[in-house]
């Protein structure tokens, strides 16, 4: 296969990343309470309508994709869970940046701008991951930082679910509540 040829197939499963990923990020915003609010789901999906909480929408499906991925591209890659980190971490910030500026210049949330402030940061993610994917190699520890910040960001993702920070990115704007709240 040429080396053309690979770069398209590379991008083909980052372009397949963008669908799955919000698909699959749609579907976790719903599945804590048709799970009839289990803990264990909570860990993956949006226990509240916090910021914080909506993160783990982007974040979980990034994972499992890039799991997929790694089976099929990761010879064919360069800097693969560099790519992969950088892509993921990317998702959670430009909700982030997005959400919290254009939040502060309506003076509150719309949910369209929030549909599409998710779409943009997922498609940020996947073609920036493809850039480094396709890109040069880099130093190997990279990698290893790389699992590492995967590792704590995940960490985190399930530690808040259950003991979130007094912070209002952490408190659900409608019941003002802060992570699982017992129903």
């Amino acid at each position: 296969m040429s080396a053309m040829d690979e770069r398209r197939r590379i991008f083909f499963y980052e372009l397949a990343g963008i669908v799955f990923i919000i698909i699959f990020g749609s579907i976790l915003h719903f599945t804590f309470e048709l799970a009839g609010h289990q803990a264990i789901v909570g860990v993956f999906s949006a226990v509240n309508e916090s910021v914080w909480e909506h993160l783990k929408l982007g974040f979980w499906p990034a994972i499992v994709f890039a799991l997929i991925e790694f089976k099929y591209l990761k010879k064919a890659t360069n800097n693969f869970l560099f790519a992969k980190t950088v892509g993921i971490y990317l998702i959670p910030i430009v909700i982030t940046v997005l959400f919290y500026s254009y939040t502060a210049i309506l003076g509150g949330s719309l949910l369209v701008i929030d549909i599409f402030t998710f779409i943009i940061a997922v498609i940020v993610g996947q073609l920036v991951s493809y850039r480094l994917l396709t890109g040069k190699t880099l130093p190997y520890n990279l990698d290893r930082v790389s699992l590492i910040a995967l590792l704590l960001l995940s960490l985190a993702f399930v530690l808040f679910t259950f003991y979130p920070p007094r912070l209002a990115m952490f408190q659900d704007p409608i019941t003002g509540q802060y992570g699982i709240v017992s129903h």
